[in-house]
């Protein structure tokens, strides 16, 4: 199972128990821990995790052990945490504190109407999605307008869906309200789409999905869906793989899970709360759940 998801193989999703697919996953919950108030977003940098709540940033260790708090202005809308620099994402501005929470410099968007949504870095660059305008912005790390990026198709956005994340040297952008994802190069330039409607697996539905898109510790694309939750993994070519862990597992609910990845580990937060979850690198790559010898561990 873990050899198929690693080699771009689908993983089967389900096994068959008294007639009723029963959905395994290779992931397995090591721990939670709790904040003291919702989650607006989280990052992880140096096995350090960085959670916005409110009018603060709540850091805390790997473990859960809260280190200190961030004074920061509320309403913030996504965080970014790299080298020496915490990128905080506000509607109409972007805000830079050093990782000691002292604050550096501030962006103002580029118009007035502007409705940031979520962002992501690279070396050089730093992309911003824009709900209002419906397109993305790309500034350099002075704070530079470098261009508007828009979509071939036009993006769609119904419900601030509009998550983005830089994979090497491409940037993923989601077109929620089409059911797909955009793929981008540094200099703006559109590569392809893909992603289709439909309630079956491998497929986006609802109004607006994916909600989150992440970079896997392999390189290829982690999706969290809103409605009935599931985060699913596709290759960089667009390929679905597997679904990695489903509205059970995760907890519920109709909102979409926040993720972040750490190494083997995803981290994911909903409402309070963040959890650690575990691949099992000692599973064999067996073709079927049915043949596996830790089968009853992962119905555990």
């Amino acid at each position: 199972m873990i050899h198929s998801i690693m080699s771009d193989k689908k993983t089967p999703l389900s096994d068959t128990e008294n007639g009723e697919n029963v959905f395994t996953s290779p992931y397995e919950k090591m721990h939670s821990f709790d904040a003291d108030s919702e989650i607006i977003c989280f990052d992880i940098y140096e096995n350090t995790i960085y959670a916005v709540i409110f009018d603060k940033i709540s850091v805390f260790n790997l473990a859960g052990k809260h280190q200190r708090d961030i004074v920061i202005d509320e309403n913030v809308r996504d965080i970014v945490v790299e080298t020496i620099t915490i990128y905080l994402l506000y509607p109409t501005r972007i805000v830079l504190y050093s990782l000691d929470g002292e604050k550096k410099e501030e962006w103002m968007a580029c118009s007035d109407n502007s409705d940031y949504c979520s962002f992501t870095t690279t070396k050089d660059y730093v992309f911003v999605t824009d709900a209002e305008n419906k397109h993305i912005v790309q500034y350099d790390k002075q704070g530079l307008l470098v261009r508007f990026i828009n979509s071939p198709e036009g993006f769609v956005i119904p419900s601030y869906s509009f998550d983005i994340a830089a994979i090497n040297d491409t940037i993923y952008c989601s077109n929620s309200g089409r059911h797909k994802i955009e793929s981008y190069t540094l200099d703006g330039k559109f590569i392809t789409t893909f992603g289709n409607s439909g309630t079956q697996i491998g497929a986006f539905s609802g109004c607006c999905n994916p909600v989150y898109l992440e970079k896997s510790s392999g390189g290829h694309i982690l999706t969290s869906e809103k409605g009935k939750p599931r985060i699913s993994s596709y290759g960089r070519d667009g390929k679905f793989q597997t679904v990695l862990f489903d509205s059970k597992m995760l907890g519920g609910g109709t909102a979409a899970y926040q993720m972040r990845v750490l190494s083997e580990n995803i981290f994911i937060a909903n409402g309070t709360t963040i959890s650690m979850y575990s691949i099992d690198l000692s599973c064999p790559p067996v073709k079927s759940c049915s043949e596996c010898p830790k089968r009853k561990k992962c119905k555990g």
